[in-house]
């Protein structure tokens, strides 16, 4: 999967005869349940024939080496993110929650002069919505920028792709809301009188 496709010259077996062949066959039903009646096609023409490694094409390329090492890696760099997005989402929450609790007595004076519990939700969550932003849109910047950078370490998959890039942001987008819940539930039910005396 790594190397650039070699040209081929295809020669007829008159001219180069040899005692083995590769057979390979394209076809648009399943290429698993192929296998066994190509054989039978094969001992058809001479029972004598020996065939072994039948095996469909998706089977040889997650066999080869070069496979296994992209799958390694992909697998190494999948739980890097995943460790990356649980950091955030913990870090998210421990900023927001850092927030309100230094803003309790402001959140007070706010419930106390007749605000809403609903509008200190918003509040709470507007805020994070703002950090969400500015952190998916700087992060959408890095990923772009390194994945034109590693260009030649993906096979099959564009530098950056679109869907890719719009699904870890949704990902990351309702993570954070998520992780910024429990901070602008807290802040709505704090209760004025303590939170004046707080300070």
């Amino acid at each position: 999967m790594d190397a650039e496709v070699q040209p081929v010259l295809y020669t007829p077996f008159t001219q180069e005869p040899d005692n083995s062949f590769f057979v390979i066959v394209r076809t648009a039903q399943a290429p698993q349940e192929l296998l066994k009646s190509l054989e039978g096609t094969v001992h058809g023409i001479d029972p004598d024939i020996l065939t072994f490694n039948a095996e469909t094409m998706e089977d040889r390329i997650n066999r080869s080496q070069s496979s296994y090492l992209h799958r390694s890696s992909a697998w190494l760099v999948g739980g890097f993110a995943a460790m990356a997005l649980l950091l955030g989402v913990v870090g998210l929450y421990g900023v927001i929650a850092y927030s309100v609790s230094r803003r309790t007595r402001e959140i007070g004076v706010r419930l106390a002069l007749g605000a809403q519990r609903s509008s200190v939700y918003q509040l709470i969550l507007k805020e994070a919505r703002r950090l969400t932003g500015m952190g998916i849109l700087a992060g959408l910047i890095c990923s772009v920028a390194t994945a034109s950078l590693m260009r030649k370490l993906l096979f099959g998959t564009q530098p950056w792709d679109a869907g890719v890039l719009a699904g870890v942001a949704g990902v990351l987008a309702v993570s954070a809301l998520l992780a910024s819940y429990l901070p602008a539930r807290r802040a709505a039910s704090v209760d004025p009188v303590e939170a004046l005396r707080a300070e």
